[in-house]
């Protein structure tokens, strides 16, 4: 969608704070023993509590409110009462949600407590490249160079990209055009970052594979050649210089 009032900023900002809060909250509530269910669970009060509906069971009538992955899932990882959190593995939660006609979407890869497996260097990975790429995107940059960078930079720590995964533009829906924002130069892509658009930017960033296949359950999706991958993501409203990070209150960078 395009910004075109103040009405529609405040409106996005107020559903970008509560998915924002959501997460926030949702990691520092999640521990060692808990099911995915459990946390998904205290993420949908808190959605309810604020007015606002999940998006992707408004959306797609996926089964959760929130998408969490552990370990090997790289996204849309089904809430289950069987899926146990265990200490240093690592966890992604993606929330979006629609409040008042708007919708918003964010997300953060972590490790849960200490960190045994070394999964930080990845997700240190992910968050850098994230935030390059917002500070380089404003109106008229074209969208195959923002993904160029987020491959070379990957590359430079070691690490691939997730081929078939991207962000989108969103606002009055889930997802909207500009849409397959994706971690690559596709060199059939001209099209450019336009001015007051709001787009969902994340990284998809792995250790061993380069496409994500999705899992008999018909939603969790995995790497093609196995590995792990980290995703952090950001709303974001494009401007002539600096993005304004509507979800910034997630604070996935500190």
């Amino acid at each position: 969608m395009s910004i075109n009032t103040d009405s529609d900023l405040i409106a996005m900002q107020k559903v970008s704070d509560v998915v924002a809060y959501t997460l926030k909250e949702m990691k520092q509530y999640a521990k060692p023993g808990m099911s995915t269910k459990e946390l998904d669970d205290f993420g949908g009060n808190i959605l309810r509590d604020f007015g606002a509906k999940s998006a992707p069971r408004q959306t797609y009538n996926f089964p959760g409110w929130t998408c969490i992955s552990i370990n090997n899932e790289f996204c849309h990882g089904l809430p289950s009462s069987n899926k146990i959190l265990g200490e240093g593995e690592l966890i992604n939660i993606d929330v979006s949600a629609e409040l008042e006609g708007y919708w918003s979407d964010n997300g953060a890869s972590f490790v849960l407590g200490v960190d045994k497996f070394k999964h930080q260097p990845l997700i240190d990975a992910s968050k850098d490249i994230l935030k390059q790429a917002l500070d380089r995107i404003k109106g008229g940059v074209r969208i195959s160079d923002i993904g160029h960078l987020m491959e070379t930079e990957a590359k430079k720590y070691g690490y691939k990209v997730i081929r078939n995964l991207g962000g989108h533009g969103i606002g009055r829906s889930l997802h909207e055009q500009p849409d397959e924002l994706l971690n690559y130069r596709n060199k059939y892509d001209q099209r450019r970052f336009r001015k007051n658009t709001v787009v969902a930017i994340e990284t998809f960033i792995a250790t061993q594979s380069t496409l994500a296949v999705t899992t008999n359950d018909g939603w969790t999706m995995v790497g093609n050649r196995g590995g792990h991958m980290a995703q952090h993501e950001h709303t974001i409203v494009i401007t002539d210089s600096k993005p304004i990070i509507l979800t910034e209150k997630n604070e996935i960078w500190q």
